[in-house]
């Protein structure tokens, strides 16, 4: 395939971008004759399902080129979509099963994303070959969550640096407050419970009665269940996790007494955006401790879409930076987040003491921004350019009107040279998308996140 990108960064030149290799296979596809439609299908326990078509090559033509096409549009839709079952439909699918099969297996080199689903959907992953009669009819949850304004109300968002809460009256914020803490690599829950507790405290001063209360938390949650979440990564010992972290939110919810929901803060993030601009067919994405994503469908409803974008992958070179957490390359988190802005730093030229941590360097490389570096610009242009080929690829999995782009990351001057260079990307490579990039206003900055999630519980009648 001929990947050859209009735009490069200077620091970080060799990217192929998903977006450009994806569509250069596709063509390949159409000039190749005995090319086939491959279907792929994610299935839940709970019946409902999502469809995925694409082109593939006919065995024994490039099979290595077909196999990486095929293993990163599942890998892509298993974190975006997700499911226990992917079932494949095409004339070469029994190969693809069993490479799936291996490289998904215990000691397969996507052992860790097999073990993260078998977590989330409490079964182990599996991949089944299918004929066009058993593919399942798409279907997906709507959440009945959110745009509930009334009452006096309690929003919360915790996030991996700091932890944000809110006082609210009838959608009225009287109160909000920011809170640094460091919970990801704490191993005992009650650091988590006790940063929780402070936060409702410090909001609830500040109203008459607390009618609902709801929050946002990086992490895949059922029922205010801890299924698994990024937040908790320190409590290593599953038996703790069992006994203290998983129905952590139930038990407030006991404790308070009122309506409470907490939901994944990239869908709060998605409402938030939908709230506030008045549009659906939005992808909310919030750059910092991690890529946190959500996504409002054509509707306006949230669905039962996972949209852990950290762990898509974006970039197909072989050696590209591979992410800490599940060795993979290539993926989101290494473009899009604090972990990206330290990968890129040394790259521009940028040493700072190792004993910074990733918050701090983010802080530095604004402070260099502020003062006009050159480097700090270069950083902030490999983000943007990456940012923009992601964009092209997210659009071929999610129907788009409109991407919120939020977070630390984005923040001041450098946010504006991201967004332009995402946006000179989509013009010159991919004009024919019609997607709205939006940063949210100074106002949605302070109290959008948490306004949105106070807004995910109904009051009982």
């Amino acid at each position: 395939m001929d990947v050859t990108p209009r735009h490069r960064s200077v620091i970080d030149p060799n990217l192929v971008p998903a977006s450009l290799w994806t569509r250069a296979y596709l063509r390949r596809c159409a000039a190749t004759s005995g090319s086939t439609e491959l279907t792929i299908a994610l299935r839940r326990a709970d019946g409902t399902a999502s469809l995925f078509r694409t082109q593939v090559l006919a065995h024994g033509i490039d099979d290595a080129a077909t196999y990486l096409h095929v293993e990163r549009s599942v890998k892509f839709l298993l974190w975006s979509r997700g499911g226990s079952e992917v079932l494949l439909c095409g004339p070469s699918a029994e190969k693809w099963v069993g490479q799936l099969r291996a490289g998904y297996a215990p000691k397969g080199v996507r052992s860790f994303d097999a073990d993260f689903f078998r977590r989330v959907f409490e079964k182990p992953l599996s991949f089944l070959c299918v004929s066009k009669a058993e593919l399942p009819t798409p279907s997906a949850s709507h959440l009945p969550l959110g745009r509930h304004l009334d009452g006096c109300r309690i929003g919360f968002d915790l996030g991996g640096s700091d932890r944000k809460c809110a006082a609210l009256i009838d959608g009225k914020v009287l109160f909000s407050e920011e809170v640094k803490w460091d919970p990801y690599f704490q191993s005992d829950p009650d650091y988590h419970l006790e940063g929780i507790r402070h936060s409702l405290e410090l909001a609830a001063r500040h109203l008459p009665r607390i009618d609902a209360i709801g929050g946002s938390s990086a992490g895949v949650y059922v029922n205010n269940k801890v299924r698994i979440a990024s937040l908790f990564r320190g409590v290593t010992a599953p038996a703790i996790f069992d006994s203290r972290v998983r129905d952590m939110f139930v038990d407030l919810a006991k404790q308070y007494g009122v309506p409470f929901e907490v939901l994944n803060d990239g869908d709060v993030t998605a409402l938030a955006a939908s709230m506030s601009l008045g549009r659906n067919a939005v992808l909310g994405v919030a750059m910092g401790t991690s890529v946190a994503a959500g996504y409002v469908d054509q509707a306006g409803n949230l669905t039962n879409w996972l949209s852990e974008l950290a762990f898509v992958p974006v970039d197909y070179r072989v050696d590209g930076p591979a992410d800490e957490w599940s060795g993979d390359r290539g993926c989101a988190v290494q473009y899009f987040s604090q972990q990206g802005v330290g990968r890129l730093l040394p790259l521009a030229g940028i040493d700072l003491p190792p004993s910074l941590k990733l918050p701090e360097q983010l802080e530095e490389l604004q402070r260099l921004m502020l003062a006009g570096d050159p480097r700090a610009r270069q950083v902030y242009e490999a983000i943007g350019i990456a940012l923009g080929y992601a964009i092209a690829h997210f659009a071929g999995f999610y129907e788009l009107s409109c991407l919120l782009i939020m977070g630390r990351v984005t923040s001041g001057h450098g946010g504006d040279v991201i967004i332009g260079h995402a946006k000179a990307v989509l013009r010159d490579e991919f004009p024919e998308l019609r997607i709205d990039l939006v940063v949210p206003s100074e106002k949605d900055k302070r109290h959008g996140q948490a306004v949105a999630a106070a807004s995910l519980p109904s009051l009982r009648r």
